[in-house]
């Protein structure tokens, strides 16, 4: 009996052993949350306050760069200055530390241990900026930082997102603005895509009255240049070098010799008879010189504007039917890729090889093609010829804003869920397979004329963003169910100082402001709201004249009068739309709008008066003329038959809020809600 007793004894004490130990394990904190989500995590107890004081060990200049510029990110986004030095760290400081010959980090890689104070150590200054990234997220979260450390390295090297601006024009601020986004995540490749053309059923199966635009300013060809939008070679120059500040590479891309009607426009002489003029014709001797010229005015002189290490040359989708086309198609691909690397340049091309399987040569050493269509070019074989591949199947990360086919927006649960860059199409490879260099999305604005702003194309982009950013780092090793990642993700910011989403006030639903009165000139305190909102307001109409404006903000304007007609209306990425409302004079009402990624409405004293969502348009026609007033490249447009192909145009607004235009009439009781009441 004694023995028994002696046993439980023993047993009470193992359990609660047992129990302290698992008190204690509870206290333990569990991996914090970051996208992408950090590769390991050994959790401590307790936190630390951060006190200010950064620190860089060695006084590498780029290291203290790196410090530094996560000090103003900070400030940017917590209203806090910190403080940039060397030095032993004490208690709440963050010590930045380069150990180059720790080669388990890699080129991105980081260790973090966040005790009494914060240790950053990497092999290159791009890791220890990539782990100031996740510090900054940690900070939207927590006033102290969680115990604990981290070893994080990305499975994959190449984490990009290629953006069409030919055919949707983009103005640099937001190119620049996307740069700091992809960073924030640690997304490391943006591919522009320059030229492009809309599709010709759309314009009468004229190819003269198909848009087309190449989007860079040429000073050997100025007639090249798009006048609807461009971007200047110094705006081009200053962007590559937003990127390498921020590590991600800002990589151009020419697309030929499909997708090439912007040359053609310029030199008709260029255009394929045969298989369309959106076709250079590739045996036209004027051909490769005039292509040389345009690719060596952006690689030429010691400081090129392709600053870039890798250029795009495209070369995908041209036709196989005669072989003769065939051999043609690989010579030209092959003297690109040589052309481009004859000016120190990395050549990338979209996979095509296998669509025009033939006997010419292609060099393939060296070359990164992106793999989008495996009957194009089987990923298998590509890698057995040499290339090295990035992901980017059309079938799972296309985004064609409100075409009818491909992604409005990717299944972002499924990715999440079920993809990797090992998984081309279908073909699954072995995950970090080094012949795969990554993954990238993209956005086709394939239907030119279809009202989708710069907003709704960066609201299709953020959440495949933050998706494809943690399949691209972390692979297959997510924790999360997706739903608390998705619910969770919403927390974060879209990058230090950017907004482009217009989220304003708390994360619920509320109220975000109110002003009694709203003085004409009147600057007031947002920029926008975005999707989903309500704002209303109470006006007392005079006379205005047409064009004058209620609110704006740098791309928006919201018309009291609009320019054509004077009645409410609104004007962005040269589209007007027009509510069938006139503000009557000497009388008050109750004005609401309420918008969401599909639809803008208007009510008046507390009725809908009229909902301007998508609207159906069988062709670029003459009743649709009115939409495209503020785009001159739409004013001359004529009526086409283009036998039912139809383009989904889209009346979207996200409000702009900056500034009180110079009207006559009395506005009060401007209130802002973050949702549709």
């Amino acid at each position: 009996m004694k023995r028994n007793l002696k046993q439980i004894g023993r047993m009470l004490v193992c359990a609660c052993m047992l129990l302290v130990s698992g008190i204690a394990h509870a206290d333990v904190n569990p991996k914090p949350f970051v996208i992408p989500e950090l590769q390991t995590w050994t959790g401590a107890e307790g936190e630390v306050a951060l006190s200010g004081v950064v620190r860089v060990k060695g006084g590498n200049k780029e290291l203290m760069r790196v410090a530094k510029a996560y000090a103003a990110d900070y400030e940017t986004m917590f209203g806090k200055s910190l403080t940039v030095t060397t030095g032993s760290p004490k208690a709440g400081d963050i010590l930045f530390v380069l150990k180059k010959n720790d080669k388990a980090l890699g080129k991105e890689g980081y260790r973090m241990n966040i005790g009494n104070y914060v240790t950053v150590t990497a092999a290159t200054t791009q890791g220890a900026f990539w782990a100031t990234r996740t510090l900054l997220q940690l900070s939207e979260q927590h006033t102290a930082l969680p115990k604990g450390e981290t070893v994080d390295v990305p499975v994959y090297e190449l984490r990009g997102f290629m953006v069409d601006v030919a055919r949707k024009f983009m103005p640099i601020d937001y190119l620049n603005d996307l740069v700091k986004v992809m960073a924030y995540y640690k997304m490391n490749a943006l591919q522009v895509h320059l030229n492009d053309n809309g599709f010709r059923q759309f314009f009468g199966n004229d190819w003269d009255k198909t848009p087309s635009a190449f989007r860079l300013e040429s000073t050997l060809h100025p007639g090249l240049t798009s006048k609807d939008g461009h971007y200047t070679k110094q705006e081009f120059i200053d962007l590559q070098i937003l990127g390498e500040n921020n590590y991600v590479e800002v990589i151009p891309e020419i697309d030929v010799p499909a997708h090439s009607l912007a040359f053609v426009h310029y030199k008709p002489q260029l255009g394929s008879k045969e298989y369309g003029m959106d076709h250079l014709d590739m045996f036209h001797p004027e051909t490769y010189p005039f292509i040389d010229s345009v690719f060596r005015e952006y690689l030429e002189g010691k400081n090129p504007v392709f600053r870039s290490k890798r250029v795009n040359i495209g070369t995908d989708e041209y036709s196989n039917r005669d072989k003769k086309v065939v051999e043609k198609f690989r010579e030209f691909t092959d003297h690109y890729i040589r052309f481009v690397e004859s000016f120190g340049k990395q050549a990338m091309v979209w996979g095509a090889l296998t669509h025009a399987n033939g006997e010419t040569p292609v060099k393939s050493e060296n070359v990164i093609m992106n793999i989008w269509h495996n009957p194009y070019a089987q990923p298998k074989d590509m890698k057995e010829q040499g290339y090295k591949l990035v992901s980017i199947p059309d079938g799972l990360v296309y985004i064609v804003p409100a075409a009818g086919y491909y992604y409005d927006y990717l299944n972002c649960q499924y990715l999440y869920n079920s993809w990797t860059p090992a998984n081309i199409g279908g073909v699954q490879f072995e995950e970090a397979d080094p012949d795969i260099l990554g993954g990238m999305f993209a956005v086709w604005n394939d239907h030119h004329g279809n009202g989708i702003s710069t907003y709704d194309v960066h609201h299709r982009t953020y959440p495949a963003l933050q998706t494809i950013a943690v399949k691209c780092w972390s692979a297959s090793k997510t924790s999360l169910p997706y739903a608390e990642w998705d619910a969770k993700r919403w927390d974060l910011s879209e990058a230090p100082g950017v907004n482009w989403l217009g989220r304003q006030g708390d994360k619920k639903q509320s109220l975000v402001a109110e002003i009694a009165e709203v003085k004409a000139g009147a600057t007031l305190p947002y920029e926008e709201i975005g999707y989903d909102y309500t704002v209303s307001f109470k006006v007392t109409g005079a006379k205005e004249q047409k064009g004058t404006k209620l609110f704006s903000s740098k791309h928006t304007n919201f018309y009291l009068s609009d320019p054509r007609e004077g009645k409410l209306g609104f004007e962005r990425d040269g589209y007007l739309n027009t509510f069938n409302y006139r503000v009557p004079e000497g009388q008050t009402v109750e004005i609401t709008i309420q918008g969401n990624n599909k639809m803008t409405r208007l009510l008046v004293n507390g009725k809908q008066r009229e909902e301007l969502g998508v609207k159906m348009l069988y062709s670029i026609n003459e009743s649709n003329k009115a939409n495209y007033i503020s785009d001159p490249n739409m004013k001359n447009v004529e009526l086409y038959n283009t036998d039912g192909a139809k383009i989904f145009y889209q009346r979207t607004l996200v409000f702009p809020l900056r500034k009180a235009g110079d009207f006559k009439s009395t506005v009060k009781d401007l209130k802002i809600w973050n949702y549709v009441k």
